[in-house]
């Protein structure tokens, strides 16, 4: 595993058409990526603008919402879901793949296991560990 630290993985008991809804579904992605940060995803296909409000929190050090605008790379539905973050020029993917009966999370980025853990015990029905 010497290049777990240039990404984030994890394995997730649940099928993967409830994990890909789970990273694709915007009232889902609020509950679990910055818990209490909406997402707006008016449509999910390629070039598909999508906005992401960070709220202030113990997280982090805003003293107001932060608005960023994506714009979808690639949708290619139960296998990746890749966004553009414009601002900070930054590529963030989730690939997904089988793993057993579950279903293994990858991101392209470093620093999002707090986030996957989440995730994770949401698609699994537990408490979310990181609020």
């Amino acid at each position: 595993m010497g290049h777990s630290e240039l990404n984030s993985s994890i394995v997730i008991d649940g099928d993967i058409e409830t994990v890909w809804n789970a990273i694709t579904d915007k009232d889902k992605l609020s509950q679990w990526y910055a818990p209490g940060s909406p997402w707006e995803i008016p449509n999910l296909k390629t070039g598909g603008k999508v906005t992401f409000t960070l709220m202030p929190s113990a997280h982090n050090n805003l003293t107001e919402e932060l608005p960023m605008s994506l714009t979808i790379r690639n949708v290619s539905i139960n296998q990746e879901f890749s966004l553009y973050l414009d601002s900070q020029e930054t590529l963030i993917s989730f690939r997904l793949e089988e793993a057993g009966s579950g279903t293994r999370v990858t991101m392209n980025l470093a620093g999002f296991d707090q986030s996957l853990a989440n995730l994770k015990a949401l698609v699994e029905g537990k408490e979310l560990p990181y609020i």
